[in-house]
């Protein structure tokens, strides 16, 4: 699935208990830094014409970081920032394996190609999660999917006064809520006098 669609997953994840913002942006980036180990890209793209090209995205995407060990490490992080350490460990963790399930479902390639999850990676290759149904990033199931979590962000972001742009910047934030609460009535629970 699209980074986009992890952060939005990841941002619904983090608004389910009432967390504070630190909280809600470890939970949140949880679903989204699996995908760092996709930036071999990069250097996949400049080098795949030289005599020695370095096949980072090819080798190592769904590999690195999609995996028990880096999903530790990041719940391990996200509990140092956190006031309740231990619940925001756990969300960390669910909302990191829900990206690995997402990708399960709905990540192959253009060309076809899988790309199975190497859970106990880089230590072992024995336990691959893979699903023969898995449907191609740009398949109507990750566009409904995606759509779903916007309309539902939205919502949250309308009736909560905050949104994923919270994470990036306050004012954006702001600005977004005030759009979405001019365009809809106010909630009625958040009216002056109410």
């Amino acid at each position: 699935m699209s980074p986009a669609t992890h952060y939005l997953l990841g941002w619904l994840v983090a608004n389910a208990n009432g967390f504070t913002r630190p909280e809600r942006a470890a939970i949140t980036l949880a679903a989204v830094v699996p995908d760092l180990d996709g930036l071999g890209i990069i250097p996949e793209l400049l080098t795949r014409h030289s005599a020695r090209p370095l096949n980072w995205f090819s080798d190592y995407h769904h590999w690195l970081g999609h995996n028990l060990w880096f999903a530790l490490f990041v719940a391990a992080i996200g509990s140092l920032i956190a006031t309740r350490k231990w619940k925001t460990a756990l969300f960390v963790l669910l909302s990191f394996h829900l990206h690995l399930l997402c990708d399960v479902i709905g990540a192959r390639s253009p060309d076809g190609e899988q790309w199975p999850i190497s859970y106990l990676a880089p230590f072992s290759n024995a336990w691959q999660w893979s699903w023969s149904g898995q449907w191609a990033l740009n398949a109507w199931p990750n566009f409904l999917i995606t759509a779903v979590a916007l309309t539902a962000t939205f919502y949250l972001a309308w009736s909560r006064g905050f949104s994923p742009l919270e994470l990036c910047s306050q004012k954006a934030d702001a600005a977004l809520v005030q759009a979405l609460r001019q365009r809809f009535s106010r909630p009625k629970a958040l009216s002056p006098g109410a």
